[in-house]
């Protein structure tokens, strides 16, 4: 399954509870906290909902000799 690394580059202070609540469950603490995800459509939902909160992208699984 694919991996997401999601990072957090704005402040959530100002934005609604549920904002800050979505940012927490994703596993964010502070501006450049990074958490890896796997990419389900739960996960995708939240970055969804605070896509102008945070910077996404893809890594790479090493393989399993």
């Amino acid at each position: 399954m694919a991996k997401l690394k999601v990072t957090q580059v704005r402040s959530a202070l100002g934005r609604g509870a549920k904002q800050i609540g979505t940012v927490r469950a994703l596993g964010l603490k502070r501006m450049g906290d990074s958490a890896v995800h796997d990419d389900k459509p739960e996960i995708l939902g939240m970055i969804n909902a605070v896509a102008h909160l945070v910077e996404v992208e893809k890594v790479e699984e090493k393989k399993k000799s």
